[in-house]
């Protein structure tokens, strides 16, 4: 259609999340109808990136400095470890601005069926942390699917032992949901979950 080099930064485009066949062509149309304002920038941005982004040894963050800027933050609260699956999900965490804590990206979950053992992933890095000290609270904070739900288990039968308090995330009723709207396991987990209200 274009040449080799253009077939190439579409099917590039064509691995990302999200972008499909027809979505990958039009970004780099977008990007080639002006190149030295849009390919050039992207270029050196990605090129910068590769560079400099490094995962944090401590928590397994991404950043370009390391330990990451979270890890190196005095102002948080370092005894309070929040447990996620990947980066996306401690940036979501972030993005909502509520933990003042530190994370451990443990790099995936358990899975028989996709071959993911306890060796796959990060969990040696916080087992150190813990016998480190200093840790009293660690927050599960994985996905309501049956992987997540067998990892969490699976870590806070090998947390608990070490003597530090493991919770997770409430899961339910999200702000501004109805029940109509709601499958069927969120539903049950509102009511498993549910306060009670005390009076006035």
């Amino acid at each position: 259609m274009g040449g080799p080099e253009i077939e190439r930064l579409i099917a590039l485009f064509g691995r990302l999340p999200g972008l499909g066949p027809r979505s990958a062509r039009r970004a780099a149309l977008w990007l080639l109808r002006e190149p030295e304002a849009r390919l050039v920038p992207l270029a050196a941005a990605l090129a910068a990136a590769g560079a400099a982004v490094r995962q944090c040894r401590v928590c397994g963050n991404l950043d370009s400095v390391d330990p990451c800027a979270i890890c190196a933050d005095s102002g948080r609260e370092a005894g309070l470890v929040c447990v996620v699956e990947g980066v996306g999900d401690l940036w979501a965490m972030e993005r909502g601005g509520v933990f003042r804590g530190r994370y451990h990206v443990l790099g995936g979950l358990l899975s028989a069926l996709g071959g993911v053992g306890p060796e796959d992933l990060r969990l040696a890095p916080l087992l150190a942390r813990l016998e480190a000290g200093g840790i009293r609270e660690i927050i599960l904070a994985l996905p309501a699917t049956v992987e997540g739900a067998s990892t969490m288990h699976w870590l806070a039968d090998r947390l608990r032992p070490r003597g530090v308090a493991v919770s997770r995330l409430a899961q339910g009723l999200p702000m501004g949901g109805t029940l109509e709207t709601l499958d069927e396991g969120t539903l049950a987990q509102a009511l498993r979950a549910r306060r009670y209200e005390e009076a006035p």
